[in-house]
């Protein structure tokens, strides 16, 4: 049975940096080889993120809606999981496409739209380590002075 969904998916900015309609063929592609009725497919747009995502900062959202039969989710699911250039994905089934949103994208396939260039703080920086931290135990607190022979015995109670 054909469901009609809404896919959000969040692509690698250095795909889109290359081509963003090469980027938006990512989505695209993957809907049409699940035999998706393919409604709308639009760059959303580019965010930078709460915590980062495979070593990324930022990503660029792409949101599909798309019918689809039940039955081949699970492989279209599995496409955009093993996608190396897709960050996350998320479908939900939706009941009607949003009012504005086949505007939306035949405004973005027209000739003249062209996408900002997403900023450059997407990697992110490892501090390099020093060959000596490991031995480095600086930060570890002194262990307590073990008691020695010649430390005093503890006093004994004396009972009378």
């Amino acid at each position: 049975m054909t469901q009609l969904y809404e896919t959000l998916v969040l692509l690698d900015n250095d795909v889109v940096r290359k081509d963003w309609k090469q980027a938006k063929a990512v989505v695209k592609d993957t809907i049409t080889k699940y035999d998706g009725d393919l409604k709308s497919c639009r760059r959303w747009d580019e965010r930078r993120l709460a915590s980062p995502i495979k070593r990324k900062n930022r990503a660029t959202y792409f949101i599909a809606y798309h019918g689809m039969d039940t039955d081949r989710i699970p492989g279209f699911l599995r496409d955009l999981e093993l996608n190396e250039r897709v960050l996350r994905h998320m479908m939900v089934k939706v009941d009607d496409l949003p009012e504005k949103e086949l505007e939306l994208a035949a405004e973005e396939d027209g000739v003249d739209f062209v996408v900002a260039a997403p900023p450059e703080d997407d990697a992110i920086e490892i501090p390099e380590e020093d060959e000596n931290d490991e031995n480095d135990n600086s930060d570890v607190p002194d262990a307590p002075p073990e008691a020695t022979a010649d430390a005093p015995a503890p006093k004994a109670d004396d009972k009378a």
